[in-house]
């Protein structure tokens, strides 16, 4: 087996309007620095990646901005209306045969190992992957008015995270091939969708996405410590 390419995308054209900000939540700042600086940090650090891509939205005034920017590995293209069509536009700027990490431009939290893991994991098994952690609490399913319909089985219950890897071709095949677009909630999803597996990697439960305003200061916490 030939060793493998690995480029990252990052998605980073939406607004992030559940956070309340008047900036889009990918530049609101932690200790100084926008939260996408640290979301791109281990992987411009990396040595077995390649090259990044960051999707941005056509009228972004944040981005050129950071010092980040121009750093050689990163590249940016125009973004999409939705975040798939953001992960495509990515895609198509990258080798058909490389692996390619899709990360949150929101998810700040992110640790080399992780990174690590999936990576060997398409070393030795030439295949793709995601990572996620265990679901711990008990979780119930409510009907819309919010009345709880049963208790879940959190037995092979798992949070998805972010990166999650695929073949590159593999994945614009997905995406492409699936005309419901609004079923892609990720990418693991567009490779269920169209019928191939994906592998779990467990990763760190501190890998949180910045989704609400308490969020910022979780992040920041768990910043700190590394």
């Amino acid at each position: 087996m030939n060793k493998p390419c690995f480029s990252v995308v990052i998605p980073a054209a939406g607004i992030g309007k559940r956070v309340g900000s008047d900036i889009p939540k990918q530049y609101l700042t932690i200790l100084n620095k926008a939260i996408i600086e640290y979301s791109l940090a281990p992987f411009l650090a990396h040595p077995d990646i390649n090259q990044v891509i960051v999707s941005i939205a056509e009228n972004d005034q944040w981005f050129n901005n950071l010092s980040v920017a121009k750093h050689p590995k990163l590249s940016i293209v125009q973004g999409g209306k939705e975040r798939v069509d953001s992960v495509l536009s990515a895609l198509k700027s990258l080798p058909a045969t490389d692996y390619v990490l899709v990360h949150d431009a929101a998810r700040p939290c992110i640790r080399t190992t992780d990174i690590d893991k999936l990576i060997d994991h398409a070393q030795q098994h030439d295949s793709g992957a995601m990572l996620a952690y265990r679901v711990r609490d008990t979780m119930k399913r409510s009907d819309p008015d919010q009345q709880i319909k049963h208790t879940v089985d959190r037995d092979n219950l798992w949070h998805a995270l972010t990166p999650q890897m695929f073949q590159n071709q593999q994945l614009i095949n997905a995406i492409t091939g699936i005309e419901a677009q609004h079923l892609i909630t990720d990418e693991a999803s567009a490779i269920e969708l169209s019928g191939g597996t994906v592998s779990i990697i467990e990763g760190r439960s501190d890998n949180i996405k910045v989704t609400q305003a308490e969020d910022l200061l979780l992040a920041e916490f768990y910043l700190s410590k590394i």
